[in-house]
């Protein structure tokens, strides 16, 4: 690994952002050990082997740990090649699913490959980010490419496809990293309004017209009117685990949390490790987020810049909101904490999300900004 040998290994290993990459490694780890504190009593009311779940985690960390240190060693031309690949795959995915899928509580987002259920929208969402990101910045370099746009053709398929089946959850997210990748790429006052006025009228039209929407939302301004079995019982566990938890093993609430293995495994967390550990975790959730803006400001090349804070954005706000929906300071959303909670398709997309960061991010020389196509090498 020294800095004179020259071979693909060391100059991957000098360039990438090892500090970032330091901290992701503690994230997969710490949903390993949380998959084994809070899957086996999900697995046993359901009938299942104990270490069902726990041994499918086990089976997809090591892919998505190699999907992940497979994508930094692309160049952003190989990035924005495979995002493109990866985005049309998705959306052929999603309409698949809405015609041959199986749905599950309630909604209709998974399809079967290979004997493994899919979620071809999760991986919709590092895609979208990396071509959005690439369409405003040839946007700004060609002003004759209509790349706003085709940014906004692309957000309302994937928009269209997400409402759907329904999930509302990942709308917003997307929606939310759309409108800050449109942000940072220099959006006039006039759109900034106009789709501000969109999103509320959106946002009011679902309250009124979608029943799933309307319940998640009276349930948290009001919770006697419905069911709130889940927050409630995650709040709880928060209580109990106090400043230093229960124990690992020890914990009690998550024997009757329904999703404790995925959108509350923070509750899980409070309750067997204490307040003081999900503090740290967030830090690491934070030191991230802070150390991946820092080096998008930092970074010349808008699409480089652009890219980078979107896919910060995204993995950020998908942490936030999980959180949030644990601690009560938001409706539920069906959101999982990235590389902690259990699923395959949330794993392998958080990979995919970072990989793309990771790569982005190495040190690499600027390069002129006059004459870069979708297809030409960076130098």
């Amino acid at each position: 690994m020294r800095r004179t040998r020259k071979n693909l290994l060391t100059e991957w290993w000098w360039t990438i952002d090892r500090p970032t990459l330091i901290a992701l490694v503690l994230l997969l780890f710490a949903g390993l050990v949380l998959s084994m504190a809070a899957s086996p009593a999900v697995a046993e009311r359901l009938r299942l082997d104990s270490f069902h779940f726990l041994k499918r985690h086990a089976l997809f960390l090591p892919i998505a740990f190699g999907v992940m240190i497979s994508i930094t060693f692309l160049t952003p031309r190989g990035i924005r090649r495979l995002a493109l690949v990866v985005l049309i795959l998705s959306l052929l995915g999603m309409v698949l699913t809405l015609l041959f899928g199986f749905s599950a509580k309630g909604a209709q987002r998974w399809i079967i490959v290979a004997g493994f259920s899919l979620q071809p929208s999760e991986f919709l969402k590092p895609a979208f980010v990396v071509i959005v990101a690439w369409l405003f910045a040839e946007n700004d370099r060609r002003p004759e490419i209509p790349g706003i746009l085709f940014s906004i053709i692309i957000f309302l398929i994937s928009v269209a496809l997400l409402i759907a089946q329904p999930d509302f959850g990942q709308t917003i997210l997307l929606a939310l990293v759309w409108a800050g990748l449109f942000f940072m790429a220099g959006m006039p006052l006039f759109w900034i309004f106009l789709f501000a006025g969109l999103g509320v009228g959106g946002l009011t039209m679902a309250y009124f017209l979608v029943p799933h929407v309307t319940g998640r939302i009276n349930r948290f301004l009001d919770p006697t009117t419905g069911d709130t079995y889940q927050v409630d019982t995650a709040m709880e566990a928060i209580v109990r685990g106090g400043w230093l938890g229960v124990g690992p093993g020890e914990g009690m609430v998550k024997r009757v949390l329904p999703d404790s293995h995925t959108d509350f495994i923070f509750a899980v967390l409070a309750e067997e490790f204490g307040i003081i550990v999900c503090m740290l975790l967030i830090a690491v959730y934070l030191f991230i987020v802070v150390r991946s803006l820092k080096q998008a400001l930092n970074t010349q090349d808008l699409f480089r810049r652009l890219a980078i804070a979107g896919l910060t954005l995204l993995f950020g706000l998908q942490a936030v909101i999980n959180i949030g929906v644990n601690l009560k300071l938001m409706p539920a959303k069906g959101m999982t904490l990235p590389f902690i909670s259990y699923g395959g398709s949330s794993l392998l997309s958080v990979a995919m999300t970072v990989g793309f960061l990771l790569a982005l991010t190495r040190k690499r020389p600027e390069v002129g900004l006059e004459r870069r196509q979708f297809f030409e090498p960076y130098e």
